[in-house]
């Protein structure tokens, strides 16, 4: 079937999936929690998005596993296989040759002691986050939780520790929502570097353990181990895998990527719904193109009406949120539309989320070492702006393999701390307005890709950049910059616009400020020193149109 035959199909919303003839026979025969919601678009369309999402506007995630132990980035399970890349050069020196000390060996080498999921989940909430989302398996496929179908997880290799059940009891104990993030639907394709073996030098042609079997453990660490239960590499190369980009090309699982067997979806159907039933998470996110193993699986249409339901019989309503990539318009009324490091540049009819990142995704020394984090100024002016287009910000604050946070990271945090405390009425509860801003940078504003990936491509924000939301009848007016002549104008609220103000206040700032509305904008006097950094909140009274 061509990709265009397929699409068109998706944005029908059919409920059959595409199969190959290879794969004919493979749907689920798995059941799922019993309701209103089937695993099928057309079902699913009767989602809404619960309003504890909607107002929450604010998350935190720990994108936190055993590819953190290196300290050496994202990907790293996958890079560490990619002969003369620097994530190969790093391991050589740092372990030995893929071919001795592979990625099973990582894992075993991370015991995350310094782990305090309380004081790190209490320092976000003091951020300001309402929600808190963690890393359940990563696309290296270790199971971060206690899991009965994965004999690769925390709780038996590696630290010994219930991760995800210890982040869970910790949200709880702070009153945060629970989300998990999932990942690992692509380890068949995505481990396929450890299938290799160096084409020069002293190790040439052997190969990396990416193929072992549980009868290669015998007198090692991981003696009665399968590694293939983690690797999952007993298949042929998808077209073209010794191309290290291929694996983008594939993610929608075409162009000729090998295809999961129908033992590799079931186990991963099970597992997750096993964390599902588990740890109770009221947010899952998964790092698929629209749905995991979608569409030669219907695994994630299974997994999406599982959690409907069972939220339903848990809450007594729908209070779920089920995250998904790139996904077309009628896709977005089935699940909340992820943005990977990027933001749409409209208001969005349907809520959304951004999920970024003030490093890298897994944790980089390197990032440490050249100053290169987000500050909190940057991070404060995404969420406002994508606040103002109906919008949430889920940010990941890097855990080092240890698992604490750097005193770098952590004045970032503390930073947005100090700005929520005085601002936060302006986020939490919020909706867009008639438009989401004005001024300079919306000119400038970078297209967004399929996928993400736009921010930081624009001009940075200046006095006239405002960006608008309303919480009933009060409009809040955010200036990304403090003018020098201390003089704010906001063009969208000048007096043939339709709104009559009545009464202008600066959070932070104890008094009321002057104003006048003109036909160029509503002028205001602003007082002689910014209370405060990063961005100035302007609450508006009045007849806003």
């Amino acid at each position: 079937m061509e990709r265009r035959t397929l699409l068109k199909g998706m944005a029908l919303g059919l409920s059959s999936i595409y199969l190959s003839k290879s794969y004919a026979g493979t749907l689920l025969n798995v059941p799922y929690a019993a309701g209103p919601f089937k695993p099928n678009w057309n079902s699913l369309a009767n989602y809404q998005v619960p309003e504890w999402f909607r107002d929450a506007k604010f998350g935190m995630w720990a994108h936190w596993g055993p590819q953190c132990q290196p300290e050496y980035g994202d990907w790293y399970a996958r890079e560490m296989y990619m002969e003369g890349g620097h994530k190969y050069k790093y391991h050589v020196q740092k372990y030995g040759h893929p071919s001795k000390f592979g990625f099973k060996d990582v894992i075993n080498e991370w015991k995350a002691e310094k782990w305090d999921p309380e004081e790190l989940v209490g320092l976000y909430k003091k951020a300001g986050a309402k929600y808190f989302m963690a890393l359940a398996n990563h696309h290296d496929n270790f199971d971060l939780y206690d899991s009965t179908h994965q004999k690769w997880n925390s709780t038996r290799i590696g630290p010994k520790k219930d991760i995800i059940g210890s982040w869970a009891k910790a949200a709880k104990n702070n009153n945060l929502r629970f989300g998990v993030s999932v990942h690992a639907a692509h380890a068949w394709s995505w481990m396929e570097t450890a299938q290799r073996a160096d084409k020069t030098g002293p190790y040439a042609d052997i190969p990396y353990d990416g193929k072992l079997t549980k009868a290669d453990g015998a007198g090692k660490w991981w003696n009665g181990e399968d590694p293939q239960e983690l690797y999952a590499q007993n298949h042929p190369l998808s077209k073209n895998s010794q191309d290290n980009g291929m694996i983008h090309r594939q993610w929608a699982w075409g162009n000729e990527v090998s295809v999961p067997s129908k033992a590799y979806c079931d186990k991963f159907y099970k597992r997750t719904i096993e964390l599902l039933d588990k740890y109770e998470p009221d947010a899952i996110y998964f790092d698929d193109t629209i749905l995991p193993l979608w569409p030669i699986s219907d695994a994630g249409l299974r997994i999406a009406a599982h959690m409907y339901n069972s939220s339903i019989k848990r809450h007594g309503k729908l209070e779920a949120v089920l995250f998904g990539k790139v996904l077309d318009e009628n896709q977005r009324k089935c699940l909340v539309w992820d943005i990977e490091r990027g933001q749409s540049n409209t208001i969005e009819p349907i809520p959304f989320q951004t999920d970024t990142c003030i490093g890298d995704w897994h944790y980089d020394r390197q990032i440490y070492d050249r100053n290169g984090y987000k500050d909190a100024k940057t991070v404060i002016h995404m969420l406002v702006d994508i606040v103002s287009k109906n919008g949430n910000l889920m940010l990941n604050i890097p855990v080092r393999g240890n698992g604490t946070i750097d005193e770098k990271e952590r004045a970032v945090v503390e930073d947005i701390a100090s700005w929520m405390q005085v601002n936060s009425e302006s986020i939490y509860g919020t909706r867009p307005w008639t438009v989401h801003g004005e001024g300079p940078a919306l000119e400038s504003a970078a297209p967004l890709n399929t996928q993400g990936f736009n921010e930081g491509t624009g001009k940075p924000f200046g006095p006239a950049d405002i960006r608008f939301n309303k919480k009933g009848n009060i409009l809040y007016a955010t200036m990304l910059a403090w003018p020098d002549n201390n003089t704010a104008l906001i063009k969208k609220l000048a007096m043939n616009q339709g709104s009559r103000v009545e009464k202008v206040s600066l959070l932070g700032y104890p008094s009321e400020v002057k104003f006048d509305q003109t036909t160029d904008g509503l002028k205001i006097q602003l007082p002689g020193t910014p209370p405060g950094r990063f961005a100035y909140v302007f609450k508006i009274h009045g007849a806003i149109a």
